[in-house]
């Protein structure tokens, strides 16, 4: 043998035994170094994690009724990835489960496609990735036919759950104040780590509204995981473990179904009697004990059954919840709901006029109209009055008087060309009261309302300019009424040349709650509620305590400590003593006539707001009892007419049933909230 052959051999021996080495070294590494996390995945491949979905908890009023429940359903879904690996996309086994189901593979098709923009109910909004619920009222017979045949049901899971029922304790819906609940999105599974999905209700359904949104976490439970062996053809052999899951809590809030019921059927009254003069009208309730701000009754119509939301939603249903036709019945007039308030807005505008120097024991005219720089204003059908106190003015709801203070007021801070930091006592005494700025309610959507001020006109003006110099020149041709038209066109020329001006009549309009002033039914009801409780601001809490389901106490949910009205003491005072008057000899004596007065005295304030288009919005702000107020109500209608006629009567129904003066048992006995939590388990 050469040299040459030997040095080749040397090398093909050398390369073979370092090739043995890295195989060596690399089968401990497998064996050794890493063999334990290597062991972990080869198990992992012989077993599967099942999400065990944790049971919803209940809503329940103050005296433990369920609001919200469950109920045990028999859910059929569809696994559409599952589906997408058959060579026919699963069209043979959605024909299968149609003819199971008593339905359509159209239908079926329609269900589990996925939503967006272009495609419309129904279709599946949570993630692709989830089995998608087709049906939730399965029968056992259905369902026993999916569970014996799983080879011509691939992809098909029929399970028992617990799925979300709306029981109406008392007759009470309050549907948006408890919300609704729909399937998790794919953009809320990346945002929320550690959400376990399974595709059942109990877990991959959250809350989308109302209470069922905000306290959404604690209802909500942990859901458990079992893991389960299986073989080579991903057949289920053993459980290999299991962590239960945990139910959500319950949530106990401050309404009471009985009160709600009432405010219900006493605005479901209202509403029918300004149908038949031919009316379109929305309504709002609301009860609140004025020392905590513990909401009693929230209701809002036109209202919707929440049930719509179970086991899918058409096309039609979805347009007409959200859609202007049916009157958009997912919103909550009561908190979201903005209207101008009218005259029950005078409480604020009172304390200004005082605070801003008008003697409160001062008499004052009130003429049938008042000159607002060339405009005249006058009283409600212009008629008038002799000099009078304001304790007279607020009973009779006397306008000029007010117009008198804001226009004077207006020219102080310079009118048209304002002084440096004017004064605006009327504006700046609104946003004491509250107004203008969201309550705090512990439920999403709430709107703020709206206190329009110099800076808000020429931000106003900036981006309506356009349209109202353009009407200026061509005026209002599709108008019909001449007159109407001629004043439109009169006010769009004012508005193209000094719309950013706050003018004289943006303040007169102010005083009584008319022109750009917005504020909602809620709003309302917590500024009475801190005339009546001697001057705090209270915060609205809708939810009383989480208690888990063997009854033990989570947490319980304290009204938070509201802010104190900067009114003197003996304005307020005043007030009360005259809003007591209303109710007797005033603007609603005729509503509450033959009402017992001795043992409960309502006060109140009736208003009834312009609105262009429509008949007037009808409003009643009241608080009760008077020398000692335990609740404060309004009621609310639009397209109505007047306060005393279309609200103040709901009010009186509502504070009938809370204290049994009507053929019903009183709702609250003693007229008392109860003190103490329920009994839950």
């Amino acid at each position: 043998m050469n040299s040459r052959t030997h040095s080749r051999l040397l090398v093909l021996h050398v390369m073979v035994g370092a090739l043995l080495l890295v195989l060596v070294g690399r089968m401990w590494v497998l064996q050794v170094a890493q063999g334990e996390e290597y062991q972990a995945i080869a198990a992992n491949n012989r077993t599967r994690d099942i999400v065990v979905p944790a049971i919803r908890g209940s809503i329940l009023d103050d005296a433990g009724r369920p609001l919200v429940r469950n109920r045990t359903a028999l859910v059929i879904s569809v696994d559409k990835t599952a589906l997408g690996r058959q060579p026919d996309q699963g069209k043979t086994v959605l024909a299968r489960l149609a003819g199971v189901l008593g339905t359509t593979p159209e239908q079926l098709e329609l269900k589990t496609r996925l939503c967006s923009p272009t495609v419309p109910r129904p279709c599946w909004p949570g993630s692709p990735y989830q089995p998608i619920p087709v049906d939730d009222r399965a029968s056992a017979k259905e369902g026993l036919q999916i569970l014996e045949r799983p080879e011509d049901f691939d992809g098909v899971i029929a399970q028992v759950q617990a799925v979300r029922e709306y029981p109406e304790p008392e007759g009470a819906s309050a549907a948006q104040t408890l919300g609704y609940l729909q399937p998790v999105t794919q953009e809320e599974l990346d945002k929320r780590e550690g959400l376990k999905v399974t595709g059942y209700s109990g877990v991959d359904l959250i809350g989308r509204d109302g209470l069922e949104a905000s306290y959404d976490a604690d209802l909500r439970g942990e859901p458990g995981v079992r893991r389960v062996n299986v073989d080579a053809r991903g057949r289920v052999t053993g459980v290999a473990s299991e962590e239960e899951a945990v139910p959500g809590s319950h949530l106990v809030t401050n309404l009471d179904a009985k009160v709600q019921a009432a405010v219900e059927d006493a605005l479901a009254e209202q509403v029918a009697a300004v149908k038949k003069i031919g009316g379109d009208p929305a309504a709002a309730g609301v009860v609140l004990e004025v020392e905590t701000g513990k909401v009693v009754a929230l209701a809002s119509y036109p209202t919707y059954d929440p049930k719509v939301w179970t086991g899918g939603i058409s096309q039609a249903e979805y347009d007409a919840l959200l859609g202007p036709k049916r009157g958009e019945p997912l919103i909550s007039r009561a908190i979201a709901g903005q209207f101008p308030p009218g005259s029950t807005f005078k409480i604020s505008s009172l304390a200004a006029a005082v605070a801003d120097g008008y003697s409160l024991n001062g008499i004052y005219p009130c003429p049938g109209s008042y000159n607002v720089g060339s405009r005249a204003f006058t009283n409600f059908r212009s008629t008038p009055y002799p000099p009078m106190s304001l304790h007279r003015a607020i009973v009779v709801s006397c306008d000029t008087i007010f117009y008198r203070f804001a226009y004077e007021e207006w020219i102080r801070d310079g009118s048209t060309k304002p002084v440096p930091d004017p004064k605006d006592p009327m504006i700046k005494m609104a946003r004491v009261f509250g107004f203008g700025t969201r309550t705090g309610i512990d439920l999403p959507g709430e709107a703020p309302g709206r206190i329009p001020d110099r800076d808000w006109k020429k931000s106003y003006w900036e981006s309506t300019k356009e349209i109202d110099c353009k009407r200026a020149k061509t005026g209002y041709p599709e108008i019909k009424d001449t007159g109407h038209a001629a004043y439109l066109t009169a006010i769009a020329k004012e508005n193209c040349l000094e719309g950013h001006m706050w003018r004289a009549g943006d303040a007169a309009n102010f005083s009584v709650g008319q022109g750009n002033v917005l504020v909602t039914p809620l709003q309302l009801a917590r500024a009475y509620a801190a005339v009546a409780n001697g001057g705090t601001l209270v915060v609205p809490q809708v939810a009383k305590a989480v208690v888990r389901p063997d009854g033990t106490v989570v947490r319980e949910i304290k009204p938070e400590r509201g802010t104190r009205l900067q009114v003197d003491k003996k304005t307020l005072d005043y007030m009360r003593k005259a809003l007591a008057a209303v109710t007797t000899e005033g603007t609603a004596a005729g509503v509450f006539g033959g009402f017992p007065m001795d043992k409960v005295h309502v006060a109140g304030k009736t208003g009834t707001a312009e609105a262009y288009g429509y008949k007037d919005t009808a409003w009643f702000a009241s608080f009760a009892p008077a020398k000692n107020p335990r609740y404060a109500v309004v009621a609310m209608v639009t397209d109505a007419g007047t306060g005393g006629t279309y609200a103040a009567p709901a009010v009186r129904k509502i504070y009938e049933a809370i204290y049994g003066f009507g053929d019903e048992p009183a709702a609250l006995e003693n007229g008392e909230i109860p003190a103490k939590l329920p009994k839950v388990g």
